[in-house]
């Protein structure tokens, strides 16, 4: 008689956060201050994603683990300058 044996497979699921009540924006601002604020807020939010995954060590986070993380939280593929910014706040 054949036996049969069962494996499981686990996955790593990624929870989605909602989005924070968004507020506007001071005025009067230099552009440069507002792309940095918009690029630390998009950092932010990829480090926590990808805590939330499993990846505790910057070494762990390559270019392309955060930006397919930013496409499973669906936020745009960040710049290499965020990818940097992501694993500074992940160290």
């Amino acid at each position: 008689m054949a036996v049969a044996t069962v494996t499981t497979i686990t996955t790593k699921t990624i929870r989605i956060q909602p989005k924070p009540e968004r507020k506007p924006l001071p005025a009067g601002q230099p552009r440069e201050w507002y792309e940095t604020h918009n690029r630390r807020l998009k950092a932010m939010r990829l480090a926590i994603a990808l805590l939330d995954s499993g990846v505790y060590h910057p070494a762990n986070a390559g270019n392309r683990r955060i930006r397919s993380t930013a496409a499973r939280i669906g936020i745009h593929p960040p710049s290499d300058t965020t990818c940097r910014m992501v694993r500074a706040l992940i160290s």
